[in-house]
Parts: structure tokens; sequence; C-alpha cells
């Protein structure tokens, strides 16, 4: 693969829209295309001239089109139900929990870390339509929002089950307070999400694209991103290796439930964002592939990215299938915010948002 071309491949990564809808191919034929067929096709143009036959080219203007549509209708209802989803989650657990819980600490983090990643959105689907249009400023602070709201994300859902591992593994050990490790959490998160500081604003053919100046800089994220994901990956499967053999041998445990929910949310989480970390990575192996090879990839790669980036809007649905108590407490938010109702109903609300719960929220 090209510089050029790891340059647009990396690029997609972070939700950009392609430079160019026709691009030089490989040779036709390749095994090693042929055998995998799951590598991103880039679609920058090569910087040689000497483009000799209609042969060498890639229309993909049918890609782009279907591609930047979907990426803009699906981002505007993900951008909706997560801000209502998520903004939920933090009114149920600032009016009826204790902040001072593990859990709660890591799941009010975790909604944070999606409303932050939301807030991204709108600019990639605008930048999917019409290019760059906001200033270097502006792509430098979209691009530290969304990796910092993705790395977040991971360390909270990872820390949100080393809890977990503590509260039914090691009981009686002393987890200090909560605040601590979230205050962790977003250090960490900022300081990976730091590259980013070096997107720029750079023009092609007369349109203007946010991306890093150099390629080192793609290289290291791309890299940075899937390591960060594979260790997170590890530790959560040790620790839920450990919890399953404890619950197994203690089926009368309290905390199933709690476990039952952060599980889901870890596995919702990865089967999310492992496909698109998969194919980023593979974009820093050099191959080669054919036009009809990169079609399919690139639908495939709109694909998996749009199925990433829901996540964001994902977990406080799993909040209300799976958690009682978030159940019930979304259940007296809206009593109280919607038209009174019978005195039999209105007493609850009264009874049960003045005490905070105790432990986690389900």
């Amino acid at each position: 693969m090209s510089v050029a071309q790891f340059s647009v491949a990396v690029r997609l990564s972070y939700g950009e829209p392609e430079m160019s809808t026709v691009i030089r191919t490989a040779p036709a034929g390749n095994l090693l295309v042929a055998a995998d067929e799951v590598s991103l096709a880039a679609t920058r143009p090569e910087p040689e001239p000497d483009y000799s036959t209609s042969n060498d080219y890639c229309d993909k203007s049918d890609v782009v089109r279907i591609g930047s549509v979907a990426t803009v209708v699906f981002f505007s209802g993900v951008i909706a139900f997560s801000l209502l989803g998520n903004t939920l989650v933090l009114v149920v657990l600032v009016r009826f929990e204790n902040l001072r819980s593990a859990t709660n600490s890591a799941i009010l983090n975790l909604a944070l870390s999606d409303l932050l990643f939301t807030l991204g959105l709108p600019f990639w689907a605008s930048y999917h339509l019409r290019g760059w249009t906001l200033g270097e400023a502006s792509c430098k602070a979209v691009s530290l929002v969304f990796h910092a709201g993705f790395y977040s994300g991971v360390l909270s859902l990872t820390l949100m089950t080393v809890q977990r591992y503590l509260a039914v593994v090691h009981p009686l050990s002393d987890r200090g307070e909560a605040r601590w490790p979230a205050l962790v959490v977003w250090a960490v998160s900022l300081a990976a999400a730091a590259p980013a500081l070096r997107s720029t604003v750079q023009e092609h053919e007369g349109r203007f694209y946010c991306e890093y100046d150099a390629q080192g800089w793609k290289t290291l994220v791309v890299y940075q991103q899937n390591i960060l994901f594979l260790a997170a990956f590890l530790v959560m499967a040790f620790c839920y290796t450990q919890i399953l053999r404890t619950i197994l041998r203690s089926p009368a445990n309290k905390r199933i439930r709690t476990v039952k929910l952060i599980f889901s949310i870890v596995v919702l989480f990865f089967v999310g964002w492992a496909p698109y970390n998969v194919l980023i990575f593979l974009t820093t192996i050099p191959h080669t592939f054919t036009c009809d090879v990169s079609k399919r990839l690139d639908f495939t790669f709109y694909v998996c990215r749009l199925v990433a980036f829901s996540h964001c809007c994902l977990n406080p649905v799993f909040y209300v299938f799976v958690g009682v108590k978030f159940r019930r407490h979304l259940k007296v938010l809206l009593q109280k915010i919607l038209p009174a109702r019978p005195a039999s109903v209105e007493t609850q609300p009264t009874r049960l948002g003045l005490v905070p719960s105790q432990g986690s929220m389900y």
C-alpha cells in the first residue's frame, strides 16, 4: 500500500470522507486479497500523473454517495437517542443514587463518555457532506473529543469490570474512594487522545479535510487504539472468568444482577467496536486489491463504522431492559415530569425520590 493510500485508509477510521471517488487499483487477481477480503481499500488517488489506461481506475462514486447519505441519516438518529438516553441516565444517577458507589461512579463516567463522543458526531456528519469548513482549531478539538470519548469509554468499562471483580471475588478488599479511579480514567483518556491535536486542515482539489499532519502520527494512533482495545479485552476476560468461577461456587451471590448488567454492556461494546478496530488495524498492512473487492470493503467499513459509532446511544437501552432499579427510578422521574396522576400513584415518587438508593442503581 502506498503512503497516499494509507493516509486515506487511516483517515477514514476517524469518520472522514473520501477525497476522491476514483482510485488507481492494483492488478486484478491478487491471491491475498481474494483470500482475505478484509483490509480497507484506500480512496485517495496516487500522486503519479502517468495513469495510462482507463483500466487503472476504479469508480467509487456510488460507494461515496450511498455511504455519505447513510452516515448523515444514521448519525442524526444516533445523536438524538444518545443525547436523550444518556442525559436521563445522568439525571437518574444524580437524583436517586449514591454517587460514592464505585459502580454508579463508573456508570456516570460511561454516560459522560458517551455524551462526549456524541458531541463530535454532528461535525463528522457535516464533514461527509461538505468537507471540513470549521477551521483548524475546530479540527483539533473535534478530533480530541472523538478520541477522548472512545478511550474514556473503554477505560470506564474496564474499571467497572475490575470493580465487579473485586466486589465478587475479593469482597473484603479495601477499594477506597470511587472518585479517584474516575479521575485516573479521564487523565489517561485525555493523554491518550493528545495525538489528535496533530490534526490539521488540508486542501485537496478545492475541498478541505481534517487529517493528521504526518504519516507517523496516523500509524501511532491506529496502533495505540488497537493496543488499548486488546489490553482492555484481556483484563475483562480475566475478570469475568474469575467472577464466573466465584458465582458458580456460590449461586446465592447477591451481586449476580449487577454482574449480568455490566457483562451485557461490555459484550455490547466489544461487538460494536471490534470489527471497526480490526479493519483500521488492517489498513497498516501492505496489500493489493481489485476494484470490486475494494468497493465491497468500503461498504463493509461504512457499516462497521456506523455500528461502532452507534454504541454511544445503546447503553441507556440496556439499562432500561436489564436494570430493574433504573426502570423504577425512570418511572418515578417521568411521573414527576408528566401531568399529574391520581393520588395513589403520586405517593410513590415522593417516597422514592427523597431517599438515595444504596449500592448501584441495578
